[in-house]
């Protein structure tokens, strides 16, 4: 979030010394209006054209203003000065009910400081039963014994691990904490500040609803997309790629990178990413030699993780989301071949510097203490 409010401020600045010599524009924006001048309505046209009173330029700020906070509420207890010393230490960390985020999360499994949900028994008791607000249970169909007690039917097995590893397939609903459940409750809180000025309450009800209808297809796609990476990712498929990008040996370091984008291309997420090949890329490179030792798997787990990042350009459910938000649903193609040159360009970038590191300057890469 620090890293982008930066990245906005620093192009606000840029903007200041230098304009594009082309504004573009969707064709609707340029038509002209009876009786007055033509005006656009993207937003690099609006701000090259119309001058805003500085009252609305407050106002449309506050809302994300609103949206910072409220998400830093919800995430206080992953703050350093309320997530305990080290962090997760119950006996330093800000208990509830002042940790909001412990807050919202009572009851996940293995979360000392709210260990008991609000509504529903301790998941020691009973891991499948309903629980609010964080409820986390075995799909159905995955495992044997009742769902109190739940015994996954899935196993890892070598070489993705080390030796064979239960896998279940577990679902996490995460009512409260969730980011888009806090990116709702500021909507809501946005919406009471725009009431207080006269805003009717229809207001809210009918652009939620517009909004639903205008992402309904990006939604199912998501849906989809993602249960694509989940039969992909059980069904060892996913694996099977990831292992057959280890079979390179010395320029492993470089498909590491290609790895993740991949990861990040099937799942949408680098996080779900370094949960999907981390661990593979860990202990691949373990298994391979450079220069008399093992290649060091921090720098094929970062290298999994900054690949990843070049491969969320092209993913599927990023597109939708991305086409959604410009009104361009539809459009997901003709973005994909737009982008995806610079997302290959740039992910064999970030192989070749992991390369570099490698075998020019292998002192940069941090060890195990």
């Amino acid at each position: 979030m620090l890293a982008a409010l930066v990245s906005v401020a620093a192009v606000a600045l840029l903007l200041r010394v230098w304009k594009p010599k082309t504004l573009w524009g969707f064709a609707a924006d340029r038509a002209p209006v009876a009786g007055a001048a033509p005006r656009f309505r993207s937003v690099g046209a609006a701000v090259a054209q119309v001058a805003d009173p500085p009252a609305r330029i407050v106002r449309a700020y506050m809302m994300y203003v609103i949206l910072v906070v409220v998400i830093l509420i919800g995430q206080m207890g992953n703050l350093p000065f309320f997530s305990g010393s080290p962090p997760g230490n119950v006996k330093t960390a800000l208990h509830t009910p002042a940790n909001i985020t412990a807050d919202l999360k009572c009851g996940q499994p293995g979360f000392a400081l709210c260990p008991n949900p609000w509504i529903g028994p301790s998941p020691l008791k009973d891991a499948g039963a309903f629980k609010f607000p964080f409820w986390r249970f075995q799909w159905p169909g995955s495992y044997d014994g009742t769902s109190a007690k739940p015994k996954a039917l899935i196993s890892q097995e070598p070489p993705i691990v080390s030796k064979e590893a239960a896998y279940p397939i577990t679902f996490t609903w995460d009512f409260l904490s969730a980011a888009g459940s806090l990116v709702l409750f500021a909507s809501i809180v946005a919406f009471i500040v725009m009431a207080i000025r006269g805003a009717p309450l229809r207001l809210f009800f009918t652009t939620y609803g517009r909004t639903l209808r205008q992402l309904a297809l990006p939604i199912m796609t998501i849906a989809f997309i993602l249960g694509i990476a989940a039969v992909m990712n059980f069904s060892g498929m996913t694996s099977t790629l990831a292992l057959l990008m280890a079979k390179t040996g010395a320029v492993f370091p470089f498909f590491s990178a290609v790895i993740g984008a991949l990861g990040v291309f099937l799942t949408g997420s680098d996080t779900a990413s370094n949960t999907l090949f981390g661990p593979m890329q860990a202990f691949t490179a373990k298994q391979i030699v450079i220069g008399g030792h093992h290649l060091n798997p921090i720098l094929t787990a970062g290298t999994n993780s900054s690949g990843g990042v070049m491969g969320k350009m092209i993913s599927p459910q990023n597109l939708s989301v991305g086409a959604a938000g410009v009104n361009r649903v539809g459009s997901e193609g003709e973005i994909f071949r737009r982008t995806i040159g610079y997302s290959l360009i740039l992910t064999a970038a970030v192989g070749i510097v992991a390369m570099i590191e490698v075998y020019l300057i292998p002192g940069i890469i941090p060890t195990f203490s």
